[in-house]
């Protein structure tokens, strides 16, 4: 099952997946949870559990219990992996 990004994504269809890099092939960790406006429904950002030393190298933002974040809007698919676009993340 692959999701593309223009269609819904329920949260049961990414926690627990493993995000992986579109241009390196590289591993961030597995999605924990995921934030967004609560008025909207809009999805904002990926909260990482289990992140690899990949992903402390990379500076990215936490949130208040200093999990990494990665913006929604790097998420290029939603698979057997959550592929993001590095680039994006920054």
């Amino acid at each position: 099952m692959v999701i593309h990004m223009d269609t819904n994504v329920r949260v049961h269809d990414v926690v627990g997946k493993t995000i992986v890099s579109e241009q390196t092939g590289r591993k961030f960790g597995e999605v924990a949870d995921l934030t967004f406006i609560s008025e909207t429904g809009e999805l904002m950002n990926l909260l990482l559990s289990q992140p690899t030393k990949h992903t402390a190298e990379l500076q990215l933002q936490e949130d208040e219990q200093g999990r990494f974040l990665i913006p929604f809007s790097a998420v290029k698919s939603v698979g057997d992996f959550i592929i993001v676009t590095e680039k994006e993340i920054f």
